[in-house]
C-alpha cells in the first residue's frame, strides 16, 4: 500500500468501558484540514478488517480496505478508525459502539455521520453493530458478510449498500441475498451489488470504487421507525 499523504495517520490504543473493560488497538486517520478549522465536524468512517488481519501487528489492518483510495486523495474527507481484533477473536458490537462513543467525545466527529464498512468477518461485524445499535449509525457498507435476518426490522430506516461475489466459496452468497431480502421485506431499501464470477475477494473492486465513498459521504443519520 502506498503511504498516505495525511499527517494525522497514527496508531492508537485505548480502554473502553462497556459492561466490562476492553482494550482495543486501532489506526486513526485525521483530516489535515481539521487542525485549521477546529469547529468543523467530520464524518467518522469505521473500517472492520477480515479474520486474516487479526493479531497484534497493526500493519496487518492495512492489507485490505479503503487505504489505496485514501492514498489517492489530497486529504481524507473522513476521520477514519480501523480497530484490530485479537487473535482468534471477532467483532464485539458493544466494544465497537463504546469506541465510537469515545471518539465522538474526544474528536470533532459529526454524530449524525457515523459510517461503518467491513469485509468478510468485518462485514458480519458491520451488520451486527447496526442491528445491536440501530439508532447510532448513518449507514453501513458490509462486504461478503451477512446479518441476522430476524433483526432486519430494527434497521429498516438505515441506508445500506452491501456487496458480495456470486462465486464466494468462503462466505456463500446465499446468506447475503437472504439478509437483503429480509431487510426489503421489513420495509428497508438497501442497495445491493453482486459481482458475477467473483470469489471471496469482493472487497478490492468495492474499495477501489469512488462511488462507494461518494455514497457514504452523502449519508446522514435517520430516525429509527418502529
Amino acid at each position: 500500500m502506498p503511504p498516505l499523504p495525511h499527517a494525522g495517520f497514527t496508531a492508537q490504543s485505548s480502554t473502553v468501558q462497556v459492561a466490562f473493560s476492553a482494550s482495543t488497538r486501532y489506526w486513526l486517520v485525521m483530516p489535515t484540514a481539521a487542525a485549521a478549522n477546529p469547529t468543523r465536524r467530520w464524518p467518522l468512517l469505521m473500517f472492520l478488517h477480515g479474520s486474516g488481519e487479526r493479531g497484534t501487528d497493526l500493519n496487518q489492518v492495512k492489507a485490505h480496505g479503503p487505504w489505496a483510495w485514501l492514498a489517492q486523495q489530497a486529504d481524507t474527507p473522513f476521520i477514519v478508525v480501523a480497530p484490530q481484533a485479537d487473535v482468534g477473536g471477532g467483532w464485539n458490537p458493544h466494544v465497537l459502539h463504546a469506541l465510537i462513543a469515545q471518539l465522538k467525545a474526544t474528536l470533532p466527529v459529526d454524530a449524525d455521520r457515523v459510517l461503518v464498512t467491513g469485509l468478510s468477518m468485518g462485514g458480519f461485524g458491520a451488520w451486527a453493530l447496526a442491528t445491536e445499535y440501530p439508532d447510532a449509525l448513518a449507514a453501513i457498507a458490509p462486504i461478503c458478510g451477512f446479518g441476522d435476518e430476524d433483526r432486519m426490522e430494527r434497521i429498516r430506516h438505515l441506508p445500506v449498500w452491501a456487496f458480495h461475489g456470486d462465486a464466494d466459496s468462503a462466505v456463500p452468497v446465499a446468506g447475503q441475498r437472504a439478509t437483503i431480502a429480509a431487510l426489503r421485506a421489513a420495509g428497508g431499501t438497501p442497495r445491493y451489488t453482486e459481482y458475477p464470477g467473483v470469489d471471496h475477494d469482493s472487497w478490492t473492486a468495492t474499495y477501489n470504487n469512488p462511488a462507494l465513498y461518494e455514497w457514504l459521504l452523502a449519508q446522514h443519520r435517520r430516525p429509527a421507525t418502529r
